[in-house]
């Protein structure tokens, strides 16, 4: 299937008209017989992308104290404090603009029943609630693999879609990036990915090219 992924990638580039900005690398996978009504059919992982997203992943970082230092320090895009978390809690309006504008939540542990009462009606149907981590933590090599991390899963339909890549990135790269997706899938699915019904490739803003 690798040499199909391949193709697919070169196609969906080739067919993805110029912009001012460099476009993201999609790839939308439907799957069949698959009841996501049952619980145990529903899943999400955390997965690695061995050659990387291609662009640079949005951090959010809820926290106070040293954690709140260290965000700072890493040029984070977006800090909040338990303050911020009351304000948020507000203004719906501005909590979902900057649930959207962000990849990856970071919260401090004992924070947590804060981000739930604040800002779990906003970041849950969304799938961003955050990853508790101790006050204690060095955020550096968390944020470093954050940098490479998407979300794989299935909750409301039995369709993923997710970035696997950005258009600059090689074909090869980035069907690498699918293959690591495609284990997922495996380990997950009764029948693993031969419960594909389809699976496309496509840029942000370009046609869909079919796989399979």
């Amino acid at each position: 299937m690798t040499q199909d992924i391949v193709n697919a990638v070169k196609e969906a580039k080739e067919q993805s008209k110029p912009r001012n900005f460099t476009e993201s690398v999609d790839i939308i996978i439907n799957i069949r017989d698959l009841d996501v009504k049952r619980p145990e059919n529903r899943f999400n992982e955390e997965v690695t992308l061995p050659k990387g997203r291609g662009k640079e992943v949005k951090i959010g970082v809820i926290a106070d104290g040293e954690l709140i230092v260290q965000a700072k320090d890493a040029g984070l895009d977006l800090v909040i404090n338990k303050n911020d978390l009351e304000e948020l809690g507000k203004d719906r309006k501005a909590a979902k603009k900057m649930a959207n504008s962000v990849d990856f939540f970071i919260a401090q542990a004992d924070m947590m029943p804060l981000v739930g009462r604040f800002l779990g009606p906003v970041l849950g149907p969304r799938n961003k609630m955050p990853k508790p981590v101790p006050a204690s933590i060095k955020l550096d090599p968390l944020l470093e693999r954050l940098q490479s991390t998407v979300k794989v899963g299935v909750k409301q339909q039995p369709l993923i879609q997710i970035v696997v890549g950005s258009q600059d990135m090689s074909e090869d790269d980035i069907a690498e990036n699918v293959e690591t997706v495609l284990t997922v899938l495996d380990r997950n699915l009764e029948k693993g990915r031969s419960q594909i019904k389809s699976m496309f490739i496509k840029t942000t803003m370009g046609p869909s090219v079919r796989v399979i």
